[in-house]
């Protein structure tokens, strides 16, 4: 098929009268090819309605043309010039344009900086644990999965939680190490604002520890440690397994109440989470622990952490606990007080 140009043509020429034999030689067609149109309406087909096509403008100099060389160097030697101080230096150089079109140019040709890659950092067995909040909502309220991964055999343990607090978590770490059967040697944390208060490091300075969580964990002989802000990567192996927990356990199953959300929990720990082929380990983490990690890990404090100052928590699904018990005090009025205070004297 000829082009659109050539059929408008020949359409115009006809009109004006001219003879098929005339045109075919002009155009280069034969007759019957323009029998063959006309037959088939292809003169009259869409050649009101197409829009012209027009090839691209030429390009239009400019007046930072001249000095994109300068730029292009500059950008080459130090990525992250700024388009101000580009500005400033092929002002010097005698540009006289403005700064918008200097800075589409930038935007367009800046080198991209390549990622920084992440170094996957295997632990030693029995060395770290690593510990994260996720948040959950129910049909009967929010709550809160705190997962703890062991770093070496990615053996996971996990419970739902109705609060996120220090409570919930010296709660649930002490059933996570009950659950393993020890305690590695260290517990990787977020920036939990229940294990770290401040974080100064950087600006130059160190970690400001919760005193009571230093206690809790010098009781069951684990070092507490953070990841630094912004780098939630060097916490992988906690991330991973909580859109693990929502997608593989949460999503698409029905549960009917804190208790049997927990009753669920616990059978797709011990029969789905730790003992599927694990995506980088390519061993099931239950496999793993038990054949080089479990006697690693530390032995269990004698007795559960007792605090003075925190209220344990009971889990979602526990039975609520007795209230406490009532001490009786012998009240007494200030004026007995003073007769006592003045028989002593």
């Amino acid at each position: 098929m000829f082009g659109r140009e050539t059929r408008m043509l020949l359409r115009h020429y006809l009109e004006q009268g001219a003879s098929k034999s005339a045109l075919a030689r002009q155009l280069g067609v034969s007759r019957d090819t323009i029998h063959r149109w006309i037959r088939a309406g292809d003169l009259e087909r869409d050649l009101d309605a197409a829009a012209v096509r027009y090839g691209p403008r030429p390009p239009v100099p400019t007046k930072l043309e001249a000095y994109t060389p300068i730029i292009e160097a500059r950008l080459a030697a130090d990525p992250q010039l700024s388009a101000v101080r580009l500005l400033d230096e092929i002002r010097a150089a005698g540009y006289t344009g403005g700064y918008t079109q200097l800075k589409a140019f930038v935007r367009r040709i800046r080198p991209i900086p390549a990622p920084e890659p992440i170094i996957r950092f295997e632990t030693p067995a029995g060395r770290q644990a690593q510990v994260d909040f996720a948040r959950f909502r129910f049909p009967w309220g929010v709550r809160y999965a705190l997962l703890v991964v062991l770093g070496y055999s990615r053996l996971l343990w996990c419970r739902f939680y109705p609060r996120q607090d220090m409570p919930t978590l010296v709660d649930g770490l002490e059933e996570a190490f009950l659950y393993f059967g020890g305690v590695p040697q260290e517990l990787l944390f977020d920036q939990m604002k229940a294990v770290i208060t401040r974080d100064l490091r950087l600006e130059g300075g160190a970690l400001v520890r919760n005193a009571e969580f230093l206690r809790f964990a010098h009781h069951w002989g684990f070092t507490p440690r953070a990841c630094r802000p912004y780098r939630a990567q060097t916490k992988g192996k906690v991330e991973r397994p909580v859109r693990y927990v929502r997608g593989n356990f949460v999503y698409g199953r029905t549960f009917l109440h804190d208790a049997d959300l927990d009753h669920q929990r616990q059978l797709w720990l011990d029969r789905v989470a730790n003992v599927r082929v694990h995506g980088t380990t390519r061993e099931r983490p239950r496999v793993r622990f038990d054949r080089e990690e479990r006697f690693l890990l530390q032995p269990l404090a004698p007795r559960r952490y007792t605090s003075l100052i925190l209220d344990r928590p009971s889990a979602s699904t526990a039975a609520p606990r007795s209230p406490r018990p009532v001490v009786p005090v012998e009240k007494r009025s200030l004026a007995a007080y003073a007769r006592l205070a003045g028989g002593a004297a």
